[in-house]
């Protein structure tokens, strides 16, 4: 990992625990968690407007009625975003004793809308599971999502050939079934903590 996404990373934990001390406490009834850091009052997300991976309009309300884990990345990725995606899809095989509307959803949010087409990301997100989104649009508009959840992106130089990456934050934000953003897990990723904790997160809910 890159010494850019390494400081992306330390600072959306610190992000998060300011964040978290913000809301009221509610003792017992918090499950405990190996990684994930559950707020204790779900936060609203903003407005936004983008397509999916069909073309077809993405917005907050697009997120409603199940759980789903949003993760920022890109197609490009040499590592981090074709791991982690590997990982959710074996989280949510992991969680095939659930009924179908109370397993999450997974989301990858371009963060390079310039090569990220709703083509090219059909191509990729689908490879990993047929129920995965992927979610691009106007860079403005994703920039304000990002923006909002605290999430550092900075893309690279190109080189000779006029390719570039983009660091990112790598974490994974679990939205709820009423479209807030409820918990955030960490890196790193291991697909038995995540599935644990997306369970006691669920059923205290």
């Amino acid at each position: 990992m890159s010494r850019i996404v390494r400081i992306a990373v330390i600072a959306f934990a610190v992000l998060v625990g300011a964040a978290t001390a913000w809301f009221t406490t509610r003792g017992d009834e918090r499950p405990a968690l190996a990684q994930a850091t559950l707020f204790d009052a779900p936060r609203r997300l903003p407005e936004f407007q983008l397509v999916d991976h069909e073309g077809r309009p993405f917005d907050r309300e697009r997120l409603r009625g199940r759980w789903n884990f949003l993760f920022f990345g890109f197609t490009h990725c040499p590592d981090v975003c074709p791991t982690t995606l590997a990982t959710l899809a074996a989280v949510r095989g992991g969680l095939h004793d659930l009924p179908a509307s109370d397993r999450p959803g997974v989301v990858l949010v371009s963060v390079d809308p310039a090569r990220d087409t709703p083509e090219a990301l059909a191509r990729y997100v689908l490879h990993f599971d047929p129920e995965f989104d992927g979610v691009t649009g106007e860079a403005a508009a994703i920039a304000a999502l990002t923006r909002e959840l605290g999430v550092a992106v900075v893309v690279g130089a190109p080189g000779a050939d006029g390719e570039y990456t983009v660091d990112h934050t790598a974490a994974l934000f679990l939205i709820d079934p009423d479209g807030a953003w409820t918990a955030v897990f960490g890196t790193p990723h291991a697909t038995d903590t995540i599935a644990r904790d997306f369970r006691s997160i669920a059923a205290a809910r």
